[in-house]
Parts: C-alpha cells; structure tokens; sequence
C-alpha cells in the first residue's frame, strides 16, 4: 500500500464516523497519522505519494487509526500537543492543552511585563500545571527575569512536565508534586496563575470530544465546578508577596461568580478577561497586604 493509498482508505474510514462523532477531522487526522508515522512532512508524502509502506509502518498506522476512529483524542494518539508554540509530550493523565488558555498566558505576560518595570526577577506559581504547559510558556517568554515553579499532585504528571522541560531545554522552570499549596511551606510568589478543574460533573459535554478520554480529575469540580476556584482564591493570598496578583481560568459562563469569590475573600481590582471568542475566560485580582 503507497501513501496515497493509505490516505485515501484512511480518510473514507475517518469520515464514515463522522455522522458518529462530528469532532473527527478526516482529512487532516489521516494526514497527521502518516506524517507521525512515517517522520516525512506533509509536503513530502504529496510529492512521494507512490512510496510504499513497509510491513511495520502499515501496523502502526492502522493501530493508530483505530484508536482514532474511536474518538480517542491526536494528541493522545500523537504523543504530543503544541501549546504557545512549544511542542509538548502529553498523556492520558493530563488535560490536553487547549488555545483557550493561552490567553491566560498572555494575560500573565502583560502584568508580569508591567511589573518588570518596576522589579527586578519575579517568582511565579502554576497551579495543577499538567504537561507544564502555562508554566514553560510563561518561563520560555520571561526567560531569566522569572522563576517559574509548577505543581501538580500526581507524581507520574510532575515527572512529564518535567520531561518537556528538559525536551525544551527551559532553565528557569522548576516542578514539584503538591496537591494545590500542600508542600509550598513558607514560600512566596508575585504571581498566581492556574487552569484548575471547573466543569460541573453533570455537565452534558462530558460525552462529547476529546473530554470522554481526558481523566475527570483534571476536568471535573465539586460544588457544580466552583470547589477548586474557591480553594484556590481562599488560600493564594497566603503565598503572594504584596501586591500580588491571581490569574485564573474558567469556564465561560463563570464569570460573575468566580467574581463574586474574589470579592467576597478581599481581593482588589477584580476584573474578568474575555478570550478570543468573546467569552469571559481568564479572571484576576491582587492581593495588598
């Protein structure tokens, strides 16, 4: 079977699942399996469409196409998932990074820029950091002016973003196991920022896309998704330097409340920012002691 052989049987079978599974891009997933696959661009298995598969690359591809045809998110089939440029090794134990929050990230540039001007180094906590993704941007960008540290309470997901670290050869990002502030001790930070779990477990898109593979933990929050965001804005204070600010995720239509718990806790300056899809997203307050 040549190349273009593969693509086309791949994409027929991709889009029969399409009236089962609307999330399935059949065109573009097929592509990508090839291209992971056989390590040639997309550019090259056009011009080389005529190459013949061998043997192995005909398993591996129709191992991965069968997982695909199930639904099971690219990026867990891939390995890997870009995020602000930077290609990330994923798992099956984190959430997989998603555009969304990248305007945490550059929400969190804009005020650590700002402060910059005033401050000399700042440190820098990522809360539930997953892959490191929010983590590695913000020290990727920052470079030597921030010390950015990451948490995450499971150790096998600490040991990946440190994996991707290292991968992207990032020397002022650190990771630590700690279940939200547990193992933080004494420390302080100038700035807070984390995408924690928000999504209520009733909530009906559960069952649909990539969220039916990605672990509930990383998704899911008690008190109908606002438990963790609560915990986060009751404790952060504690653990910023003044003036201090806490950037936080969630989902679009939580806005007014996650407002409301910042104020409720005497946070200053409480303000929401919408994404690109005009939806408020990403929602800080600062913290004066």
């Amino acid at each position: 079977m040549t190349y273009s052989d593969w693509l086309t049987y791949a994409t027929q079978l991709l889009t029969e699942k399409l009236s089962q599974d609307p999330y399935l891009n059949a065109k573009l997933d097929a592509n990508l399996l090839l291209q992971a696959v056989t390590k040639r661009s997309r550019s090259a298995i056009f011009a080389f469409g005529e190459t013949e598969l061998n043997k192995a690359e005909q398993n591996k591809l129709n191992q991965m196409l069968e997982r695909r045809t199930k639904g099971e998110p690219m990026a867990y089939i891939l390995g890997e998932k870009e995020f602000w440029s930077l290609p990330l090794k994923v798992s099956s134990e984190t959430l997989i990074p998603r555009p969304d929050t990248e305007r945490l990230v550059e929400v969190a540039l804009d005020w650590a820029n700002k402060r910059l001007e005033n401050q000399e180094n700042l440190q820098i906590l990522d809360l539930g950091t997953g892959t490191g993704a929010i983590a590695l941007a913000l020290a990727s960008e920052l470079k030597q002016k921030a010390q950015v540290l990451g948490v995450d309470f499971k150790p096998e997901v600490v040991v990946l973003a440190e994996s991707n670290r290292q991968m992207l050869q990032i020397e002022n990002a650190r990771f630590q196991q700690s279940d939200w502030f547990s193992t933080l001790g004494n420390q302080q930070f100038d700035l807070i920022v984390s995408n924690p779990p928000y999504i209520d477990a009733q909530n009906e898109h559960l069952g649909q896309g990539d969220v039916r593979f990605e672990p509930l933990s990383a998704l899911v929050a008690n008190d109908a998704g606002y438990a963790d965001l609560r915990h986060i804005i009751e404790l952060a204070s504690s653990y910023l330097n003044s003036n201090g600010a806490l950037l936080l995720e969630h989902g679009w239509q939580q806005g007014e409340k996650v407002r409301s718990i910042f104020q409720e806790n005497h946070w200053e300056m409480v303000e929401t920012v919408r994404d690109y899809g005009d939806n408020e997203r990403v929602t800080l307050g600062f913290w004066k002691k």
